[in-house]
């Protein structure tokens, strides 16, 4: 679907990106991370041009989006991009930001508009807030909008300019979730983020850059289990994440619980952080979700430890097992200081601490 070739950008004397030459093929997530000023928002801005390259050639669908005979407003119009702070028309309600564009650029009928727009909502969630201005709304419900709002214009390909980091760390799932319901239907995808277990999960490929430009790429699994170049190696071991794949009801606790232990002394975590972890992992394991129907538990924190997460997939429904007065619900309520739950075809249950 796209092409580019030895994409280089300046502002001035400063040189943001030296050299980027890569593909993004149709259906393919493609999760860009890496420190902070290695020039991944510019990268995907000058995707569809609006950081135009220094030098360099980007392909779309066979067309070079650098020759002056291209029609760059054209172009976007098949490229959906959603930025950090959401740019929603604050004098339009949340439907009329769907609608506007889809007729003035689309040529759609307004009955027509609003119908697919009344479809997007109920996509993203949203349905009930389709009357709603952008200032009544969360950061994350206008996230959501943002993104429905892209998809009313048909868009082969979606960029993401790091979606969730303006949001509170409490709306971030819900604006995940529905990139990963996208990513499941198939749609091609951008995204910068400084989301790790997001990119671990949703990523057909991870570009990691640094020095310029892409620094080293793989599939999630070379990337965070077996990198090969230092920087990223450095950049990855900062992150500190365990995770367990479960494949049946019967799995083996005991190598469960004896492998997140020995992760978290070979992280020197104290002994309460230990325990919560543990403690957490078995409530939820082996008495709150039903059948064990679980399908991976993870346990990250960042290298200061000045926070800690739990993450657990499991299928069934839409349920949230931490509901109810139960001890093992108490127990992690006792512990948490946020639990969010979505749900997206799979459970995705959060725990911070």
């Amino acid at each position: 679907m796209i092409t580019i070739s030895n994409l280089k950008k300046s502002f001035d004397d400063l040189e943001v990106i030296s050299g980027i030459t890569t593909t993004i093929e149709k259906g393919e997530v493609i999760t860009v991370i890496g420190p902070s000023g290695t020039g991944k928002s510019t990268f995907l801005r000058a995707i569809n041009m609006l950081d135009p390259p220094t030098s360099g050639k980007i392909e779309f669908e066979g067309r070079c989006l650098m020759d002056k005979q291209t029609n760059i407003n054209e172009v976007r119009k098949k490229m959906g991009m959603v930025f950090q702070g959401f740019n929603l028309f604050g004098h339009l309600s949340v439907l009329n930001n769907l609608c506007v564009g889809q007729i003035k650029l689309l040529k759609m009928s307004r009955h027509e508009a609003e119908l697919n727009a009344h479809e997007l909502l109920k996509t993203v969630g949203l349905s009930e807030k389709a009357n709603s201005y952008p200032d009544e709304l969360s950061g994350g419900q206008k996230q959501r909008v943002a993104i429905a709002r892209c998809l009313s214009m048909k868009p082969v390909i979606m960029l993401f300019d790091e979606p969730t980091s303006a949001l509170d760390p409490t709306m971030v799932g819900e604006v995940t979730a529905v990139i990963k319901r996208l990513a499941l239907e198939g749609m091609t995808m951008a995204i910068v983020t400084h989301e790790m277990e997001f990119a671990r999960n949703v990523s057909t490929r991870i570009l990691y850059m640094d020095e310029g430009g892409i620094y080293e790429e793989g599939s999630p699994v070379e990337i965070f289990e077996a990198p090969k170049r230092e920087k990223t190696k450095i950049f990855i071991n900062r992150l500190k994440s365990f995770r367990y794949d479960i494949s049946s009801k019967d799995f083996d606790y005991i190598e469960l619980s004896n492998n997140l232990i020995n992760f978290c002394h070979s992280h020197y975590l104290s002994r309460a952080d230990t325990n919560k972890a543990h403690l957490l992992i078995e409530e939820l394991t082996m008495n709150l979700i039903p059948n064990h129907n679980i399908n991976s538990v993870s346990f990250s924190f960042p290298d200061d430890q000045s926070s800690f997460e739990v993450t657990v997939s499991y299928g069934g429904g839409d349920y949230n097992v931490v509901h109810g007065d139960s001890m093992q619900v108490n127990i992690i309520k006792g512990i948490a200081k946020e639990i969010n739950h979505n749900f997206d075809g799979a459970n995705y249950l959060n725990i911070r601490w």
